[in-house]
């Protein structure tokens, strides 16, 4: 299967989907800036390790570049160390507990349907547009509170938010400069929104997980509006963007595998195990990046104190010392220790719901549609941050 990278002209930067790694399991790569990690092993060692390596990038960030990011992350959970982190994430864990998450699944069924209900009667659907996009951008919004009559605006600031192909860099150009600050306007937009909203909620509270935010207190003091704001919008990002990026994957992998496509369709209690892998093959966020605390040394490297360490969750995904054939879609492999949702402390809150978005929504495609196979006249294209593996558009075609 190392040719769907080829056949779809998935970007060389994503290197791992080619079918080729490094033979470095740790490089520095001089035009970012960045000490890259590869390996699997020493990925865990870093997600695990958070007193070594800090979330706290920011603080490296703002210290080599002149990037003027106001409040935009005040209160942001990614970027956060215990203790701290600890005390914010158990404000929201019951919204994302196992029956919490289980209880979504018939309205996550009804929209599924209702979305594929208006794009029946063709013979292709354009997937990322019709369901895989907005399907986990409403349930997160209801989970959050958003009035139903503003999603639409609620989705056009993520749009933006996604579409650019920045990548992370301590020595950004003045174009990248740019670009980073203009995502940054972007998202202050959605931030201030979110903000009101949590204003509106701590006047009028409802059960949504926004009024619970806004009346939360964290070491007896309540979270400013701007912590709270840029806290929902990480719960935005962890609740649907994975999803989204799952749910096109998967079918991307099933395209290039009819015979695991049907084995799927015959036995559909293989779809939990087909969609681990998929995390794996193609694996969403595939990096995250850490900031070193004191000097370290990794895989034979010696990192100083005080550098951003790029963590290739994509690569480790494939490293021949954990995964046999890792460069081969098998959703029969067992074990599976992906990394696709993280590891330690920051792993994805919105992983449950994720899973189940993309379990529901890919089991009434398999019977709604009797061929899912894309459409070579309107090939994939792709999220073009090179941190992140997922289809913008995928069309399919539906009948024979």
């Amino acid at each position: 299967m190392t040719n769907l990278a080829t056949k779809w002209g998935v970007d060389e930067s994503r290197f791992w989907i080619h079918g080729r790694m490094p033979q470095e399991t740790v490089r520095f790569d001089e035009p970012t800036g960045l000490w890259n990690v590869y390996g699997h092993a020493e990925t865990l060692a870093i997600l695990e390790d958070p007193a070594t390596y800090s979330s706290n990038t920011l603080r490296v960030f703002l210290t080599e570049t002149n990037l003027d990011v106001g409040g935009a992350f005040e209160g942001n959970i990614a970027q956060m160390d215990p203790p701290f982190h600890g005390k914010m994430r158990k404000l929201v864990n019951r919204a994302f507990t196992p029956k919490t998450v289980a209880d979504l699944a018939p309205r996550i069924a009804t929209l599924t349907h209702e979305f594929l209900d208006e794009v029946s009667g063709g013979d292709r659907v354009e997937l990322v547009s019709a369901l895989a996009y907005p399907l986990p951008v409403i349930v997160i919004a209801e989970l959050l509170g958003v009035p139903a009559d503003e999603r639409d605006l609620f989705r056009g600031w993520v749009d933006k938010i996604f579409d650019n192909a920045q990548q992370v860099s301590l020595k950004p150009t003045e174009e990248e400069q740019r670009d980073i600050e203009d995502s940054l306007r972007r998202t202050r937009g959605l931030q201030t929104y979110l903000g009101d909203l949590a204003d509106e909620r701590r006047r009028t509270p409802r059960e949504d997980l926004l009024s619970k935010l806004a009346e939360a207190k964290v070491d007896g003091q309540r979270l400013s509006p701007t912590e709270v704001a840029n806290f929902a919008t990480m719960l935005l990002f962890a609740g649907h963007v994975t999803a989204t990026m799952l749910i096109g994957n998967t079918l991307l992998c099933l395209d290039a595998e009819p015979d695991i496509e049907a084995r799927l369709r015959a036995d559909r209690s293989l779809l939990p195990s087909a969609i681990e892998e998929s995390l794996r093959y193609l694996t969403p966020f595939s990096t995250v990046h850490r900031a070193t605390v004191t000097d370290v040394e990794i895989a034979g490297q010696r990192i100083p104190k005080d550098q951003v360490v790029a963590v290739r969750l994509g690569a480790a995904n494939r490293d021949e010392r954990v995964f046999a054939r890792p460069h081969t879609f098998d959703p029969g492999r067992h074990p599976n220790p992906h990394l696709g949702f993280g590891r330690g402390i920051h792993f994805c809150i919105g992983a449950p719901l994720a899973r189940l978005e993309g379990r529901i929504a890919l089991d009434i495609l398999l019977d709604r549609f009797p061929v899912l196979r894309a459409d070579p006249e309107q090939p994939p294209t792709f999220l073009p941050s090179t941190d992140l593996t997922g289809v913008k558009s995928l069309t399919l075609v539906t009948s024979e």
